[in-house]
Protein backbone atom coordinates (compact mmCIF):
# COMPACT_ATOMS: atom_id res chain seq x y z
CA UNK A 1 0.00 0.00 0.00
CA UNK A 2 2.62 2.53 0.81
CA UNK A 3 4.95 1.68 -2.64
CA UNK A 4 1.57 2.45 -4.37
CA UNK A 5 0.89 6.11 -2.44
CA UNK A 6 4.46 6.67 -3.65
CA UNK A 7 4.51 5.56 -7.17
CA UNK A 8 1.02 8.24 -7.21
CA UNK A 9 3.01 10.61 -5.64
CA UNK A 10 6.20 10.21 -7.99
CA UNK A 11 3.91 10.21 -10.72
CA UNK A 12 1.94 13.33 -9.86
CA UNK A 13 5.26 15.02 -9.27
CA UNK A 14 6.63 14.46 -12.44
CA UNK A 15 3.68 15.70 -14.11
CA UNK A 16 3.93 19.07 -12.03
CA UNK A 17 7.68 19.40 -13.06
CA UNK A 18 6.49 18.19 -17.11
CA UNK A 19 3.88 21.03 -16.53
CA UNK A 20 5.69 23.64 -15.12
CA UNK A 21 5.06 26.52 -17.48
CA UNK A 22 1.45 28.65 -17.08
CA UNK A 23 -0.40 30.63 -19.55
CA UNK A 24 -2.84 32.96 -19.04
CA UNK A 25 -5.37 35.76 -20.05
CA UNK A 26 -8.93 37.16 -20.65
CA UNK A 27 -10.71 36.91 -23.70
CA UNK A 28 -12.07 40.75 -24.60
CA UNK A 29 -14.97 41.51 -27.68
CA UNK A 30 -14.46 44.36 -30.11
CA UNK A 31 -15.48 47.09 -27.40
CA UNK A 32 -13.06 45.45 -25.25
CA UNK A 33 -15.43 44.16 -22.82
CA UNK A 34 -15.04 40.85 -21.10
CA UNK A 35 -16.54 38.16 -22.77
CA UNK A 36 -18.34 35.24 -20.04
CA UNK A 37 -19.02 31.58 -20.76
CA UNK A 38 -16.79 31.16 -23.58
CA UNK A 39 -14.80 28.04 -24.55
CA UNK A 40 -11.13 28.38 -24.79
CA UNK A 41 -8.93 25.44 -26.09
CA UNK A 42 -4.87 24.89 -26.54
CA UNK A 43 -3.81 22.01 -28.75
CA UNK A 44 -1.20 20.25 -26.12
CA UNK A 45 -1.34 16.61 -26.06
CA UNK A 46 -3.74 15.57 -25.11
CA UNK A 47 -5.61 19.09 -25.67
CA UNK A 48 -6.97 20.88 -23.02
CA UNK A 49 -10.12 22.74 -23.81
CA UNK A 50 -11.87 25.25 -20.38
CA UNK A 51 -15.17 27.00 -20.52
CA UNK A 52 -14.07 30.19 -18.94
CA UNK A 53 -17.13 31.49 -17.10
CA UNK A 54 -15.75 35.17 -16.28
CA UNK A 55 -14.21 35.81 -19.13
CA UNK A 56 -10.31 34.78 -17.76
CA UNK A 57 -8.44 31.17 -19.21
CA UNK A 58 -5.36 29.22 -17.61
CA UNK A 59 -3.11 26.38 -18.89
CA UNK A 60 -0.05 24.62 -17.34
CA UNK A 61 1.60 23.46 -20.12
CA UNK A 62 5.52 21.82 -21.12
CA UNK A 63 8.14 23.68 -22.93
CA UNK A 64 6.68 23.91 -26.57
CA UNK A 65 4.48 25.91 -29.47
CA UNK A 66 0.91 26.08 -28.78
CA UNK A 67 -1.87 27.37 -30.42
CA UNK A 68 -4.62 28.98 -28.14
CA UNK A 69 -8.48 29.46 -29.47
CA UNK A 70 -11.66 30.98 -28.18
CA UNK A 71 -14.66 30.75 -30.17
CA UNK A 72 -18.64 31.47 -29.29
CA UNK A 73 -21.57 31.61 -31.48
CA UNK A 74 -24.08 34.60 -30.76
CA UNK A 75 -27.03 33.64 -32.95
CA UNK A 76 -26.12 32.86 -36.36
CA UNK A 77 -22.74 34.66 -36.35
CA UNK A 78 -19.63 32.98 -34.70
CA UNK A 79 -16.81 35.10 -32.49
CA UNK A 80 -13.51 33.38 -32.45
CA UNK A 81 -9.64 34.48 -31.80
CA UNK A 82 -6.88 32.36 -32.06
CA UNK A 83 -2.99 33.01 -30.99
CA UNK A 84 0.00 31.24 -30.90
CA UNK A 85 3.04 31.18 -28.49
CA UNK A 86 6.16 29.52 -27.78
CA UNK A 87 7.09 28.72 -24.38
CA UNK A 88 10.91 28.16 -23.92
CA UNK A 89 11.22 27.46 -20.36
CA UNK A 90 9.13 27.62 -16.68
CA UNK A 91 7.07 30.34 -15.90
CA UNK A 92 4.18 32.33 -16.38
CA UNK A 93 2.67 33.59 -19.80
CA UNK A 94 -0.10 35.82 -20.58
CA UNK A 95 -1.71 36.12 -23.52
CA UNK A 96 -4.95 38.37 -24.00
CA UNK A 97 -7.59 37.25 -26.42
CA UNK A 98 -9.53 39.70 -28.75
CA UNK A 99 -13.19 38.29 -30.34
CA UNK A 100 -13.58 38.77 -34.13
CA UNK A 101 -16.52 37.62 -36.03
CA UNK A 102 -15.57 34.48 -38.52
CA UNK A 103 -15.33 35.10 -42.05
CA UNK A 104 -16.15 32.34 -44.16
CA UNK A 105 -13.72 32.60 -46.87
CA UNK A 106 -14.98 29.66 -48.65
CA UNK A 107 -18.44 31.24 -49.72
CA UNK A 108 -18.16 34.83 -50.08
CA UNK A 109 -14.43 35.23 -51.21
CA UNK A 110 -14.90 33.30 -54.90
CA UNK A 111 -18.63 35.11 -55.35
CA UNK A 112 -16.32 38.51 -54.94
CA UNK A 113 -13.86 37.14 -57.21
CA UNK A 114 -16.54 35.87 -60.01
CA UNK A 115 -17.98 39.34 -59.98
CA UNK A 116 -15.06 41.07 -59.86
CA UNK A 117 -13.96 38.88 -63.08
CA UNK A 118 -17.31 39.32 -64.96
CA UNK A 119 -16.75 43.07 -64.84
CA UNK A 120 -13.19 43.25 -66.08
CA UNK A 121 -14.28 40.46 -68.86
CA UNK A 122 -17.74 42.84 -69.86
CA UNK A 123 -15.05 46.09 -69.70
CA UNK A 124 -12.55 44.27 -72.03
CA UNK A 125 -15.00 43.24 -74.49
CA UNK A 126 -16.71 46.32 -75.54
CA UNK A 127 -13.74 47.91 -76.21
CA UNK A 128 -12.18 44.66 -78.29
CA UNK A 129 -15.64 45.33 -80.59
CA UNK A 130 -15.51 48.53 -81.08
CA UNK A 131 -11.69 47.91 -82.64
CA UNK A 132 -12.98 44.84 -84.63
CA UNK A 133 -15.75 47.12 -86.20
CA UNK A 134 -13.20 50.24 -86.61
CA UNK A 135 -11.09 47.94 -88.50
CA UNK A 136 -14.00 46.89 -90.62
CA UNK A 137 -15.34 49.77 -91.86
CA UNK A 138 -11.70 51.11 -92.76
CA UNK A 139 -11.10 47.94 -95.04
CA UNK A 140 -14.61 48.77 -96.20
CA UNK A 141 -13.41 52.35 -96.93
CA UNK A 142 -10.31 50.57 -98.85
CA UNK A 143 -11.88 48.30 -101.02
CA UNK A 144 -14.60 50.54 -102.21
CA UNK A 145 -12.00 53.61 -103.08
CA UNK A 146 -9.58 51.02 -104.87
CA UNK A 147 -13.28 50.08 -106.57
CA UNK A 148 -14.28 53.09 -107.96
CA UNK A 149 -10.00 53.65 -109.17
CA UNK A 150 -10.48 50.87 -110.86
CA UNK A 151 -13.64 51.19 -112.62
CA UNK A 152 -12.90 55.26 -113.39
CA UNK A 153 -9.46 53.81 -114.65
CA UNK A 154 -11.11 51.15 -116.71
CA UNK A 155 -13.92 54.19 -118.01
CA UNK A 156 -11.27 55.88 -119.24
CA UNK A 157 -9.49 52.91 -121.13
CA UNK A 158 -12.39 52.59 -122.38
CA UNK A 159 -12.88 55.93 -123.91
CA UNK A 160 -9.51 56.11 -125.36
CA UNK A 161 -9.98 53.10 -127.04
CA UNK A 162 -12.91 54.46 -128.99
CA UNK A 163 -11.61 57.83 -129.55
CA UNK A 164 -8.61 55.57 -131.26
CA UNK A 165 -11.34 53.51 -133.07
CA UNK A 166 -13.25 56.58 -134.53
CA UNK A 167 -9.68 58.48 -135.60
CA UNK A 168 -8.79 55.24 -137.87
CA UNK A 169 -12.27 54.97 -139.47
CA UNK A 170 -12.18 59.25 -139.99
CA UNK A 171 -8.43 58.89 -141.01
CA UNK A 172 -9.86 56.41 -143.64
CA UNK A 173 -12.39 58.22 -145.10
CA UNK A 174 -15.19 57.05 -142.55
CA UNK A 175 -14.86 53.74 -143.93
CA UNK A 176 -12.63 50.72 -143.57
CA UNK A 177 -11.89 47.16 -142.49
CA UNK A 178 -12.04 45.34 -139.63
CA UNK A 179 -8.66 44.06 -140.68
CA UNK A 180 -7.35 47.49 -141.06
CA UNK A 181 -8.43 48.44 -137.22
CA UNK A 182 -7.00 45.60 -136.18
CA UNK A 183 -3.00 46.57 -138.02
CA UNK A 184 -3.73 49.86 -136.25
CA UNK A 185 -4.50 48.71 -132.53
CA UNK A 186 -2.35 46.30 -130.24
CA UNK A 187 -5.21 44.41 -129.50
CA UNK A 188 -6.33 40.78 -130.10
CA UNK A 189 -8.67 39.83 -133.36
CA UNK A 190 -11.39 38.92 -130.53
CA UNK A 191 -11.27 41.74 -128.27
CA UNK A 192 -11.24 44.36 -131.77
CA UNK A 193 -14.41 42.42 -132.48
CA UNK A 194 -15.58 42.85 -129.34
CA UNK A 195 -15.03 46.67 -129.14
CA UNK A 196 -17.03 47.28 -132.48
CA UNK A 197 -19.39 45.52 -131.36
CA UNK A 198 -19.88 47.99 -128.95
CA UNK A 199 -19.96 51.07 -130.69
CA UNK A 200 -22.46 49.33 -133.43
CA UNK A 201 -24.38 48.93 -130.35
CA UNK A 202 -24.29 52.57 -129.56
CA UNK A 203 -25.09 53.50 -133.01
CA UNK A 204 -21.90 55.28 -133.22
CA UNK A 205 -20.49 52.52 -136.28
CA UNK A 206 -22.34 50.29 -138.52
CA UNK A 207 -20.49 46.69 -139.57
CA UNK A 208 -21.02 45.09 -143.37
CA UNK A 209 -20.39 41.61 -143.95
CA UNK A 210 -18.39 41.35 -146.89
CA UNK A 211 -16.41 37.52 -147.66
CA UNK A 212 -14.26 36.71 -145.02
CA UNK A 213 -14.05 40.29 -143.19
CA UNK A 214 -15.77 43.30 -142.30
CA UNK A 215 -16.26 46.62 -143.37
CA UNK A 216 -16.87 49.23 -140.41
CA UNK A 217 -18.59 52.40 -141.58
CA UNK A 218 -18.54 55.57 -139.45
CA UNK A 219 -22.14 56.66 -138.40
CA UNK A 220 -21.41 60.10 -136.89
Amino acid sequence: MKKGLLFLAVVILCISCAYAAEISGEIYDLSLEKVKDIVVTINTVPEQRIVAKEGSYSFNVPVGQYRITAKKDVGTTTYCAEENITVKDDGKYRIDLFLYPEIDTNDETPEIGNELFEEKKKNNVLPIALLVSAIAIIFSIISLLINKRKKTNSSVEGEDEVKKIIGIIRKQGGRTTQKEIRKEMPYSEAKISLMIAELEHKGMVEKIKKGRGNIIILKR
